[in-house]
């Protein structure tokens, strides 16, 4: 793969390498230099954002947010319409970026860019369905409906596990809400985002439209700007349950509005009951998919004890067949971890869990060797544990996968739901009233729950997001759109009179 040649093509230059509100400001701060985990080798800088260039940046927001609201919503799809034609042109380029640079294989680079274009045709069509509801009033001569106005600014904080995807999941909405919307993308992954904003900034300048809508900071220290920022009302948070306990409270103090999407440890329920072939292909893929660095990766297999042995026999013969490797060769199936510092938390957490009981039956390591010379390639590894290991309540971010037995649906749901996080979740079963009850209010907590697929895979149409201490944010699909907007009830007194709320009188 030509690296030079992609960022090139996305508009990536040498002298052009850096952050923008539009189409002609570049940050002069610190550097941060993105390194690929595929191959160790440095891509290029990134210079960051001052605190003056920050302040910069939000007064052409608000001025972009005045303009922007005005604009009819279907007009406002229209542009978004062009984001996605953009993206489709640009989504092998973009795709292989995101292979490259975060370490996912390139079907997964290719399929989070699809994401993007998917979110971008969902959010045209619901620019034209921004609806309220009307209702009968108690007053006689009188109507009553809502309506729905844009907040202003919408901070996006983003992770480096899907670079570009989850910034779309919030912006298309954000945008054809009347919203602006200003970038803080994760500094792992830095020129994936720089990517995206020079293709929404064509779009943008070829609408004749103002700078401000769609801007694009970088660098830690301005995450705090933004949560502290009492002109930006709403802030999505993509990270750490950790750093979103932080970012909540922040935000909360100054009556500000949050999108939480934090940690996952989701678990898959395989009942005596189960198609074992196709479940080995979930449990798999959900495990060691973007090695592990998933917020919906499969962490726990609860395992019916009729089935455990067998299953986990086949679990077994198929890890033995995982080739680990360059993720831009598809032949591979597991890439590497972002970087150094996520293998040295993998390790610490096979660490500690054998120091708490886990058996290992595919033992973890860290991977040498020319085709592993980042440092970054570990091997996924399987443990026997029990669902109240300290190690077993916490989310690492790591192909590492935890196996627990269970005697009864019941005691199965139990387990599933007994950890901080609800996410994702998911049973594989061909009884349907095990189904059901997995599904129904006494079944999972999390608030995605799967019948026979796995944990992760999330489609766009519906909304995305997960209970507890994965925060309770929703994005994407469905109803999600109603994050970004205020909603107003108004009431409309077309008699001759004004009757006062409860009968009361008070005539002059």
């Amino acid at each position: 793969m030509d690296i030079n040649n992609i960022l090139t093509q996305l508009g990536i230059t040498e002298n052009n390498p850096g952050t923008s509100t539009g189409t002609a400001w570049f940050g002069s701060g610190s550097t941060i230099c993105s390194s690929s985990p595929v191959d160790g080798k440095h891509i290029a800088s990134v210079q960051t954002t001052s605190t003056e260039e920050y302040e910069k940046v939000l007064q052409t927001a608000e001025q972009a947010f005045q303009f922007w609201r005005n604009v009819p919503a279907p007009k406002r799809g229209e542009v978004v319409r062009q984001l996605g034609e953009a993206l489709r042109e640009k989504k092998e380029c973009l795709g292989a970026l995101v292979s490259y640079e975060m370490g996912k294989s390139l079907q997964e680079g290719l399929g989070e860019v699809q994401e993007m274009i998917d979110i971008c045709d969902f959010a045209v069509g619901l620019s034209r369905q921004l609806y309220g509801l009307t209702m009968h009033s108690e007053r006689p001569g009188h109507r009553m409906y809502e309506q729905w106005h844009p907040l202003g600014i919408v901070g996006i904080i983003s992770a480096f596990n899907f670079p570009v995807a989850v910034w779309s999941w919030n912006a298309a909405l954000a945008l054809i809400c009347g919203n602006v919307c200003l970038w803080k993308p994760s500094s792992k992954t830095p020129l994936c985002a720089v990517a995206c904003q020079h293709i929404i900034a064509e779009v943008l300048k070829a609408n004749n439209l103002p700078e401000g809508i769609s801007s694009l900071i970088s660098g830690n220290p301005v995450g705090n700007l933004i949560n502290n920022d009492k002109r930006i009302p709403l802030v999505s948070f993509t990270g750490s349950t950790r750093i979103g306990r932080e970012v909540s409270s922040v935000v909360a103090r100054r009556f500000g509005k949050t999108i939480l999407e934090l940690g996952g440890n989701n678990a898959i329920i395989i009942s005596k009951e189960a198609d074992l072939d196709m479940s080995i292909i979930g449990a798999v893929f959900g495990a060691v998919g973007t090695a592990g660095q998933r917020c919906t990766s499969t962490r726990r297999l609860i395992i019916h004890e009729d089935v455990y042995d067998n299953f986990k026999d086949k679990l077994v013969k198929a890890y033995a067949q995982l080739r680990i490797g360059n993720p831009l060769d598809q032949r591979n199936h597991v890439g590497p971890l972002i970087d150094t510092m996520a293998v040295d938390m993998y390790l610490s957490a096979i660490e500690k869990g054998k120091t708490e009981g886990a058996r290992f039956i595919v033992d973890g390591s860290v991977l040498n060797g020319s085709e592993h010379a980042s440092g970054c390639y570990v091997k996924p590894c399987i443990a026997e544990v029990e669902n109240h290991f300290e190690i077993v309540q916490e989310e690492t971010f790591a192909p590492i996968l935890y196996l627990i037995k269970y005697k009864t649906l019941d005691e199965a749901v139990q387990l599933q739901n007994a950890v901080p996080q609800g996410l994702s979740s998911a049973i594989m079963t061909l009884n349907m009233r095990e189904a059901e009850q997995f599904l129904s209010a006494n079944g999972s907590d999390c608030g995605i729950a799967n019948v026979n697929i796995g944990t992760s895979g999330a489609e766009i149409g519906g909304a995305f997001g997960g209970e507890k201490e994965t925060g309770g944010g929703r994005e994407s699909g469905s109803d999600a759109w109603k994050a970004y907007m205020r909603r107003q009830t108004n009431t409309i007194n077309y008699g001759t009179t004004l009757p006062l709320a409860q009968g009361i009188k008070f005539d002059f």
